[in-house]
């Protein structure tokens, strides 16, 4: 395994770990209001909006991550 993939690893079990353990003593409802996207307030649990927040930013930065351009490599040993 790559150093910095268990990096990345550990930083995202981290990450994971706030957002349970803000959710766990958090377990009031609330109002959630993000009037670019949503005309309406969300009224949920905490947990779930917790969740749903941490889930967009994962899917973002997944999103970000993920490869478009050449892999390493690109000229697969054709050279002169």
């Amino acid at each position: 395994m790559n150093f910095k993939v268990f990096i990345r690893t550990v930083l995202f079990l981290l990450t994971l770990f706030i957002v349970i353990y803000t959710a766990m003593y958090n377990t009031q409802e609330i109002v959630f209001n993000f009037p670019l996207l949503l005309k309406n307030p969300v009224k949920a649990e905490a947990p779930l909006i917790f969740f749903a927040i941490f889930a967009v930013g994962v899917f973002g930065g997944t999103l970000l991550n993920a490869g478009g351009g050449k892999g390493k490599g690109g000229d697969s040993g054709k050279r002169k």
